[in-house]
C-alpha cells in the first residue's frame, strides 16, 4: 500500500485516479505529477515499485503544498475574509454560498435541512 502526504492510496485503483485521494490533487495535477514521474497513469497502485513512489512523493513535495498545508491555508484565507467583515466573510460566517448563487429554493448543501418552524408551531398548537 502506497503512503504519499500521509494518504494511504488505495490499491484497486489506477495510479492517475489514487493520486487523487490526496487533497489539492485533481485529475489534471495527478496526470502531470505521473508524467514528470515517467510513470504509466493506468498502471495500478498495488503494481507500483517503491522507487516509483518515492519519485513521486518528491515531486508532490516540489511542486507545493497539499494535505495539511493546502486545508490551513485555505483556513487562514477564510478566517482572514471573516475579520476584515468583507461580503464573502459574512456569508462564510453565516453557511450561506460565497460565490453568488441563489438561496431562495436551494443552496441546501451550504445552509443544511430545512427547519420546520411553521410546521412544528402548528402541531404545538394544536395538541393543547
Amino acid at each position: 500500500m502506497a503512503r504519499i502526504a500521509g494518504i494511504d492510496l488505495p490499491n484497486q485503483k489506477r495510479a492517475e485516479i489514487g493520486l487523487t485521494y490526496i487533497h489539492g490533487i485533481g485529475r489534471a495535477r495527478s496526470l502531470s505529477i505521473l508524467v514528470r514521474a515517467e510513470i504509466d497513469p493506468n498502471k495500478h497502485v498495488k503494481d507500483l515499485t517503491e522507487h516509483e513512489v518515492t519519485r513521486i512523493r518528491q515531486i508532490i513535495e516540489e511542486e507545493g503544498s497539499v494535505e495539511g498545508d493546502l486545508r490551513k491555508e485555505v483556513g487562514m484565507n477564510i478566517r482572514r475574509l471573516i475579520e476584515i467583515g468583507s461580503y464573502r466573510g459574512m456569508r462564510h460566517r453565516r453557511s450561506l454560498p460565497v460565490r453568488g448563487q441563489r438561496t431562495h429554493t436551494n443552496a441546501r448543501t451550504r445552509k443544511g435541512p430545512r427547519k420546520g418552524t411553521i410546521a412544528n408551531k402548528k402541531r404545538a398548537t394544536a395538541k393543547t
